[in-house]
């Protein structure tokens, strides 16, 4: 009875997994499979479209670039902030948490203002005569990236913060003392040993930037469709169901792949973090 009693405590959040998560997901790509043209059809259809193509094609690149930037700005601002006394450590990761406690649709919306003709920036612009005529910021590739990084800038900043401030100054004043310039102790110090934080927090930045709705779709709008508004496009506008659970696989398989590839990569260029 003492064998089985672990597999009773977690039998109720098993069951919940498969209930809400398992069987939902595993419906959803079965339903891909019973096409009556085919059982690989619906995805032949797909990758024969050129616009379809171009819709996965953007939304990979765009998770990709805000993935960069993320990781390069959440991390110098982690180091900063894990470097600071602590009361103004504290300080500071209350403003990196700060955006994280309104919704993603009021921080988009602020996007809008900035960025749209009669906007903060163009009116900044056209008052200081550094242009004649407001510029078309809104429904472009830049500026869903920049809203993304936006968003995502916190969540590595929270990531990062914990692990950097776990490595020890002595290792770092050890490198330097055996003559390591400080560039030399990043790469071969720092940067290791903050890869695990690294990973975890590129692998969510991409998830997130990739399965995201509500950004590119107040932001990006029809000139610059990701698969997050393709998606609900095909399921509650068109209610083509079959396409919408093709669509949700597509990114489902892509998402593991690029993660698995990220990971593989950040510990090959750093074996210290596998």
């Amino acid at each position: 009875m003492k064998r089985l009693s672990p597999w009773f405590l977690v039998a109720p959040a098993t069951l919940l997994v498969m209930v809400c998560l398992i069987f939902p997901v595993g419906s959803t790509l079965a339903a891909t499979f019973m096409d009556a043209k085919g059982w690989l059809a619906p995805y032949t259809s797909f990758f024969n479209s050129g616009f379809r193509r171009t819709v996965l094609y953007r939304t990979i690149e765009i998770s990709l670039i805000t993935t960069v930037i993320s990781v390069v700005l959440g991390f110098i601002a982690a180091y900063v902030v894990a470097h600071m006394p602590g009361r103004l450590k504290s300080i500071m990761i209350i403003a990196a948490v700060f955006p994280l406690l309104t919704g993603v649709v009021v921080r988009s919306f602020a996007w809008l203002i900035l960025l749209g003709k009669n906007g903060i920036l163009n009116s900044a612009l056209l008052s200081l005569g550094i242009i004649s005529e407001p510029l078309t910021m809104l429904y472009t590739e830049g500026a869903v990236i920049a809203a993304m990084v936006y968003l995502f800038v916190p969540l590595m900043i929270l990531t990062l913060a914990g692990v950097l401030e776990g490595i020890p100054k002595d290792v770092i004043e050890a490198a330097s003392s055996l003559g390591a310039t400080p560039f030399a102790a990043f790469r071969q110090v720092i940067l290791p040993l903050a890869m695990p934080g690294l990973i975890v927090g590129a692998v969510l930045v991409f998830t997130g930037s990739f399965t995201s709705y509500a950004t590119p779709q107040l932001l990006g709008g029809e000139k610059q469709m990701m698969m997050g508004t393709f998606l609900y496009q095909r399921a509650m506008v068109t209610f083509d169901w079959t396409g919408a659970s093709t669509i949700a696989a597509i990114m489902v398989a892509v998402t593991i792949v690029i993660v698995v590839l990220m990971t593989r990569l950040a510990r090959r260029l750093n074996p210290v973090a596998a």
